[in-house]
């Protein structure tokens, strides 16, 4: 129940950074006392010489609408004993200097459709949810030893409507959610969703932290989008900017004529890469003011995870020659992190961060950050530089594949092909691939089948399921009529045939953490461009050999190193022909010689198409599940690190 007042321990706690339901206290809330219904208003300008209310009920007039001030640090509040929801408003605030702006609320929790700018009274509560189910399981499974693919969007470029007009939340979820159950995928991930002024900023520059964007509808209509996921066994993931925020004039930045939400010293407050301001990470009030968000998104929306972005960005201080640390930054990510996990410790908590800052992932009681994934951008960019390298010249490149597996465990890694690699005249992956219009196709279904396959849970832009050939055009829907092309068409059976196997197969997913899940065969292959290695699962022979082939060139009878006596059939063959390849590959199992080689006590002698992955698993007896000609495998066993 939210009171009339704000109690003395609400405003204690939130000037001391510690009130991680800010929410509750701040924003705009329809209460009752003494059979009295009315709203209440509470605002954060601490800098203020007076704040009225102004809006579609006093028309726009804050004469007789002055908030109180309740606490020395700047807190305002005002209660109208009348139901003002849907009404319209803004805090009206006379600076220090005498100037007066008007502000939308930082804790709205529904924004006018831009371009218009006015919070609006909304109440959050009501919705009926109905994924008991999906909560349940979420929280009896271990992420970790799981299958986690995720398919990265844009809401308003996915598809759009036939007159260019956006899909609604609700509408969304009739489009959306048969297309990513059809591929396998198992958690969306969507680009920021709260409100934000200019479209092409992705939501990364966001002025309504606390409003789910109005540009699809209401927020129970987002609630019931991710109801419907949930409903379907698809988690959510927020894509979540609370390093920086854009500066227009309605929204947090100078929000009461001086720096509030940003740093006070220029240096540390300008963002000049992406026109924006930083968040003073050091300011309790802020610290509140965003770990309540993260916990909101929780509480109201049920969302799955967070993709926090610009880490980077708010370890190091900006504007900086040097790498200079920010304390600030570590202590609210720890904190952040730890509070997160103490509401729900289901909750996917990755950080976007392309430095080599140790132990992101690591408990902070360990001294970590305390996030439980981390994108893998140095495995996306080398493996990105060696496919975009001539074929004949990559063997003068091998170390960018194998450099990865170096410092694949020192970290809870996704492999991120991202929108951040398709955008800005980097190139569609497709159109990063060298060669003919064939070989490009044969090269992406490669690079697939490598992420597939390499140890790290995974994530993969909108379009690429297809081989969009142009890069990301934000204003624009996908290029859905690639589909009426064969090779696009046989790509995404492609890829839906790859997310099926990923989810069948223990071995890709149940030790992408440990050091016992992967093991090369031929790391050393330079000249040939042929990797092969093992995947491994819990169970001792519950494996995957795995054979790729970075050149245009075909081998008959290659002979690859296999840990158990048996025949090995070929589960992927990136180069069979209902895929869109030239058809090498190996139809019938092909069974094991007891001669060593690759290091491996057996081999088999196989098929190594061109620019194709094979991936071939152990046949098994049929009815008890053991390999045939089972002997035993000794394997040294390297504990691994997970949360």
């Amino acid at each position: 129940m939210i009171a009339v007042s704000p109690t003395d321990l609400e405003i204690y706690l939130f000037h001391e950074g510690s009130l991680y339901k800010s929410y509750e206290l701040f924003g705009a809330h329809v209460v009752e006392q003494n059979d009295v219904v009315g709203t209440r208003f509470c605002v954060w300008a601490p800098h203020a010489r007076q704040v009225r209310l102004v809006g579609s009920f006093n028309e726009w007039n804050g004469t007789n609408f002055n908030l109180v001030k309740v606490s020395d640090q700047g807190v305002w509040t005002i209660f109208i004993p009348e139901n003002l929801e849907g009404h319209l408003y803004k805090y009206e605030i006379t600076t220090n200097d005498g100037n007066v702006v008007l502000k939308a609320d930082p804790y709205a929790f529904y924004s006018e459709l831009r371009p218009r700018t006015a919070s609006i009274v909304y109440n959050i509560k009501g919705y009926q949810w109905n994924d008991q189910t999906w909560r349940r399981k979420k929280q009896r499974k271990r992420i970790y030893d799981q299958p986690l693919f995720i398919y990265e969007l844009h809401f308003g470029s996915w598809k759009k409507k036939e007159d260019g007009s956006f899909y609604t939340y609700r509408e969304m979820a009739d489009e959306l959610i048969p297309y990513v159950i059809e591929h396998g995928f198992t958690h969306i991930e969507l680009l920021p969703l709260v409100e934000h002024p200019f479209d092409r900023s992705w939501g990364y520059q966001g002025t309504g932290y606390y409003s789910a964007t109005s540009r699809y509808g209401t927020p129970h209509d987002f609630m019931h989008f991710i109801d419907r996921c949930h409903q379907a066994g698809i988690g959510v993931i927020l894509d979540w900017v609370p390093g920086h925020f854009c500066k227009d004039a309605h929204g947090l930045y100078m929000f009461d004529g001086a720096p509030t939400y940003e740093y006070a010293n220029m240096q540390d407050r300008e963002n000049h890469v992406w026109g924006t301001a930083n968040f003073d990470l050091g300011r309790p009030e802020v610290r509140s003011f965003l770990i309540s968000n993260a916990l909101f998104w929780i509480e109201y929306f049920h969302i799955d995870g967070f993709r926090v972005d610009a880490v980077a960005n708010m370890l190091y201080w900006p504007n900086s020659d040097v790498a200079h640390k920010n304390p600030y930054a570590v202590q609210f990510l720890q904190k952040l992190n730890e509070t997160v996990f103490a509401y729900d410790p289901s909750i996917l908590m990755i950080a976007e961060d392309s430095t080599e800052w140790p132990l992101v992932t690591a408990p902070t009681y360990n001294g970590g950050l305390g996030f439980n994934y981390k994108w893998n951008m140095g495995w996306m960019n080398d493996i990105l530089t060696y496919m975009e390298t001539a074929p004949e010249r990559r063997k003068y490149a091998h170390n960018k594949v194998t450099f990865s597996l170096l410092y694949a465990y020192s970290e809870n890694f996704i492999l991120p092909f991202s929108h951040d690699e398709v955008v800005h005249g980097k190139k569609s992956l497709l159109n990063k691939m060298p060669g003919t219009y064939e070989e490009k196709f044969a090269q992406l279904r490669l690079l697939y089948g490598y992420l597939l396959t390499h140890p790290g849970k995974k994530l993969l832009f909108m379009g690429g399921e297809f081989a969009q050939f142009d890069e990301w055009k934000d204003l624009e829907q996908l290029d859905w009529m690639l589909f009426d092309f064969e090779m696009h068409q046989k790509i995404n059976v492609y890829v839906k045939e790859l997310l099926k196997w990923y989810k069948r197969c223990k071995s890709l997913y149940e030790l992408d953490h440990s050091p016992d899940g992967f093991e090369w065969i031929d790391v050393h292959n330079a000249e040939q461009s042929i990797f092969s290695f093992v995947r491994r699962g819990k169970k001792e022979n519950d494996l995957l050999v795995v054979v790729c082939n970075f050149t245009n060139k075909v081998y008959h009878d290659y002979k690859v190193g296999v840990p158990l006596f048996a025949k090995y059939r070929e589960i992927i063959n990136s180069d069979a022909a209902k895929f869109g390849g030239w058809g090498n590959v190996n139809a019938k199992p092909v069974a094991a010689v007891k001669e060593p080689f690759h290091g491996k006590p057996y081999h088999i002698r196989m098929t190594v198409p061109p620019f194709a992955i094979s991936i071939l698993r152990p046949v098994k007896k049929r009815g008890d599940g053991s390999i045939d000609g089972k002997e035993k495998v000794h394997r040294h066993v390297i504990g691994g690190r997970t949360r």
